[in-house]
């Protein structure tokens, strides 16, 4: 009886120290996800459907595994290890240049590993530990150097940089690799680097691309997928296919939709709605569940990022306060990227929307980060209160 008890208290004292707060949010979006993907999925056939729903149901469960073990984890610890961060993080990415990485799209992103369910995505891993090795390095500048000098943008800029062309060497998948520097965009923001750095960034960015696009150096993909942004009539059975097919979708569900595995484009053939239960489900949303159904989406995505910065500003110490931004920055832009595609207002990068979109990895990934910002949460609070 006393072994069970210590079992007892010991499952106690780890989801006393978890923000169960922000954990109830993620869990939502995800049961939300869940009934998307199967609607998604319904046009492949029950079997299919109840596979995908499970591999996504079972990615969760995971997942909420991995917040519990990540909110009683203090990252300072591990951060200190930096070396071995910085090697797990080139390693893991190039793995995809082994025999265990495969092709999709153009893009060699993903490690399939024989008799395991679901494929890898080692950028979505990596993302993780990069984040905590990055706030430990600016951490460091805002709290020696208050972030004044070259060295303070240099170093970190080098670091996300360098992340951002190991992704795209070896898998070719820039979207992955931009997350990388948006979230480091988002720590030296906070963490008070001067705007004019930003500015000088930008626009050194803006006239770069621009030569490069001028003398015909950036790949032709490229180039199509920021041409049809601008004009819609642009290969409407090529690169502007899917965000075409996508605003159909979504304009035809009014505010309150076609209904739940009714939507026409939804529950269409294959290529009726292409990429339905990752890039676009928003559009599945927004035929089938109207309006509203888009509303509530943002509305739980906006309080899990708030709850995040939220937890920023408890923070005991610098590196935990840019853990906490790092990751909200990165749930921010998937959102605007992710939705903006569906609208047809921003480029298809294969960034997907948090908690919703069908991925065994990803959800995986995003409960751990959330996991992470829940340990800063629980660290906030006096031992004694802890316990009670």
């Amino acid at each position: 009886m006393t072994f069970f008890k210590r079992i007892f208290q010991s499952v106690q004292d780890i989801v006393r120290k978890a923000d169960m707060k922000l954990l109830g949010l993620c869990m939502v979006c995800t049961a939300f996800g869940l009934i998307l993907i199967a609607s998604a999925t319904n046009y492949l056939g029950p079997s299919t459907q109840l596979k995908r729903v499970l591999i996504q149901a079972a990615g969760a469960v995971i997942g909420i595994g991995a917040y519990f073990i990540f909110s009683n984890i203090d990252m300072e610890y591990f951060a200190e290890k930096w070396w071995l961060f910085l090697i797990f993080n080139i390693g893991f990415i190039a793995l995809l240049r082994t025999p265990l990485g495969v092709d999709r799209g153009g893009n060699r992103s993903w490690l399939e590993i024989p008799h395991f369910p679901v494929n890898i995505q080692p950028a979505e891993i990596v993302r993780l530990s990069f984040t905590v090795l990055l706030a430990k390095q600016i951490g460091w500048f805002r709290d020696n150097r208050k972030m004044k000098g070259l060295a303070s943008l240099f170093f970190p800029a080098v670091h996300a940089g360098f992340m951002f062309v190991w992704i795209y060497v070896v898998s070719r998948d820039a979207g992955s690799g931009l997350m990388y520097l948006i979230i480091y965009a988002g720590m030296a923001l906070a963490a008070g680097l001067a705007w004019y750095w930003f500015a000088i960034g930008f626009t050194g960015l803006g006239l770069s691309i621009g030569l490069m696009a001028l003398f015909e150096k950036l790949p032709t993909y490229w180039v199509e997928r920021f041409r049809v942004l601008f004009d819609h009539s642009y290969s409407p059975q090529g690169r502007g296919y899917q965000q075409i097919r996508g605003m159909l979708a979504l304009g035809s569900g009014g505010l309150f939709g076609q209904g739940l595995f009714h939507g026409i484009q939804t529950q269409g053939i294959e290529g009726s709605l292409p990429a339905r239960q990752t890039d676009f489900i928003f559009c599945v949303c927004g035929e089938e569940l109207g309006l509203v159904g888009c509303f509530v989406i943002i509305v739980l995505e906006f309080l899990v990022v708030y709850r995040c910065f939220q937890t920023a500003r408890l923070a005991k110490n610098s590196m935990d306060a840019l853990i906490c931004v790092g990751f909200g920055t990165m749930l921010i832009f998937q959102v605007v990227e992710n939705i903006g595609m569906c609208l047809f207002v921003m480029p298809v990068i294969g960034l997907t929307l948090p908690f919703f979109s069908y991925g065994g990895s990803s959800i995986v990934a995003l409960y751990a980060a959330m996991g992470m910002v829940s340990g800063v949460r629980g660290r906030t609070l006096p031992d004694w209160l802890r316990k009670t």
